[in-house]
């Protein structure tokens, strides 16, 4: 749909660029709604990442500090906190 929406739109004299900044507006508000329903503020949300991360850095080696990933979305009437955190050295578990 969205690459319809994106030819129609360059055929009519648009940029790709307005629709990729309109789609990033978008984004940036739904991520600003989804805080404030969770009615966290920054400093809580930071802290939130930092304890998560400590638990998952005493079972693992955490790499590549850029590329981990919060992001939290709606799903129905609630909020769902998707993380993504590089790891290496995951211990086998004893049997």
């Amino acid at each position: 749909m969205m690459g319809l929406i994106a030819k129609l739109s360059t055929a009519m004299g648009g940029s790709r660029d307005v629709i990729a900044s309109k789609d990033e507006a978008k984004q940036r508000l739904k991520v600003v709604l989804i805080h404030d329903q969770i009615n966290l503020t920054p400093a809580q949300m930071q802290a939130m990442k930092d304890e998560i991360l400590g638990v998952i850095g005493r079972y693992c080696e955490i790499v590549a500090d850029e590329e981990i990933r919060f992001q939290l979305d709606r799903l129905d009437s609630s909020v769902v906190l998707h993380t993504s955190v590089p790891v290496r050295g995951m211990p086998h578990r004893a049997r």
